[in-house]
Order: C-alpha cells, then sequence, then structure tokens
C-alpha cells in the first residue's frame, strides 16, 4: 500500500460523510503517511465557502504521527479552463486538484473538454487532475498527456471511478496512464474517499497501472518526500513539520 492519498473528502463537502478526525484514526490505522484534505470548490453546490480553504492553517500540520495537507478539489468552469480556486485560495493551499463535474460544467464535447482541460494545466495554477478518464467528458488522451507532461501537473487515476462513480472509466484510465507513461509525466492515485474508511483504498487504480505498466519511479504517492519535492517543484514552500515523513 502507497503511504500517501491525495484525495479526500470531508463534511465540509456535504455529500461525504466524514470529519477530520474520523480521517486521522482511518489514517493512522492503516498506515498512512500523508493525505490531503480535498474538499470540493465553492462552486459546487453544496461545497464549502470559500472561507473554508483560507482557514485551513488552523488544522495542525501533523495529527497522531499522520501529516495533513491543505487542499482542494477545484472545478474547471469553462473552455478556457478556469477554476473557481481563486488567487488568494491558492496561494494558502499545498495541493490544487481541477477537474470537471456536472453541476458546475457540463461536457463541451472532445474538443472543448480537452481546450478547457488542457488550459487548466496551463495555467500554472494547478498540480493535479482529477478522474481524466471519465467517459462523461472525453478528452484527446495524447494532447492531455502531453500537456501534463510539459506543465508538470499529474494526472489521477481515481479508485472511486471503478467503484461507486463514473462508471466506465477503465478503459479510458488505462489510456491515460499510457499516454502519461509515454509523455514522462506523473501519475497521482487518489482514492476520492467521500468517507474515512474509503481512504487508502487504491485496489482499483493499482490494478489500471498494472495493465499500464506504469514505472512506478513516476507515481507521487509512493513516498512522501516524492509529493513533497512534487509541490515545492512548483514553487511550495517546505514544510518544517513534515521533515520527519
Amino acid at each position: 500500500m502507497y503511504p500517501v492519498d491525495l484525495h479526500a473528502h470531508t463534511i465540509a463537502s456535504a455529500h461525504a460523510y466524514s470529519t477530520v478526525s474520523d480521517y486521522i484514526s482511518v489514517a493512522k490505522a492503516k498506515g498512512l503517511k500523508l493525505f490531503a484534505i480535498t474538499d470540493h470548490g465553492p462552486d459546487m453546490a453544496d461545497a464549502p465557502h470559500r472561507w473554508h480553504f483560507l482557514n485551513m492553517k488552523v488544522i495542525p500540520r501533523i495529527i497522531d504521527g499522520v501529516g495533513i495537507l491543505y487542499g482542494i478539489e477545484s472545478n474547471i468552469k469553462n473552455s478556457q479552463g478556469e477554476t473557481d480556486c481563486d488567487e488568494r485560495m491558492a496561494e494558502l493551499l499545498d495541493l490544487v486538484i481541477a477537474g470537471f463535474h456536472e453541476p458546475v460544467m457540463e461536457s463541451l464535447g472532445l474538443e472543448g473538454n480537452t481546450q478547457a482541460m488542457i488550459g487548466a494545466i496551463s495555467s500554472g495554477r494547478v498540480h493535479m487532475i482529477s478522474h481524466p478518464g471519465n467517459p462523461k467528458y472525453p478528452i484527446d488522451i495524447p494532447a492531455v498527456a502531453a500537456a501534463a507532461a510539459k506543465h508538470n501537473v499529474a494526472l489521477e487515476i481515481n479508485n472511486s471511478s471503478f467503484v461507486h462513480s463514473r462508471v466506465g472509466s477503465e478503459k479510458n484510465c488505462i489510456e491515460v496512464a499510457k499516454a502519461i507513461r509515454d509523455a514522462g509525466g506523473w501519475l497521482a492515485i487518489g482514492s476520492d474517499s467521500h468517507i474515512a474508511y474509503a481512504l487508502g483504498g487504491f485496489d482499483k487504480a493499482l490494478e489500471v497501472i498494472k495493465q499500464a505498466n506504469f514505472p512506478e519511479e513516476r507515481i507521487l504517492n509512493v513516498s512522501p518526500r516524492r509529493l513533497l519535492d512534487f509541490l515545492e517543484s512548483h514553487g511550495g514552500q517546505p514544510i518544517a513539520e513534515f521533515a520527519s515523513l
């Protein structure tokens, strides 16, 4: 099991069911070293207010030996790739994920979706794209992978896509993994947990990665240090509390 999970929702996203404390208990029990709280951006109907993201600094960096990253799963809003994570929010967060969600933006078709996703990738304000294999939002996978590699943005293999949501993602996700492999970019794994018990659950995502023959040295979740180095390569400041992780 990889010790880092980059995608988890708390009760701040009202369709999720666990608190930060719930997540810490599960992370500790499962041996996770680091995870990111990535509640939905404020344009989602039941998402927290932007103040939630501005105030994440009140959450201790390490609780019971588990490190916590301050993050957001922002919403791509239009064909230009703009998101609902504003500049001030981005300054205060460690991890900015961006993705398509139906309540915020309907599919624009293959060309429009590709343009929107590459716009977000090239903006310089996004670290990771969530569930790019969603069949409801077709994209030019090689073009997106090439842009992600160029701009040092990770593409996610989302475990929840094979369990609870985005049915039919597997074929696309295999192609995403192959394309980012060939482009020389980064792959991220996210449980996309909406309840703490799912944290660190990567079994289906790992099957996809294996089928794509994806190299482990390009997977961000392998260690806290690898993920933190990646964030610092985007201009993030070193987090002193994580030195021992």
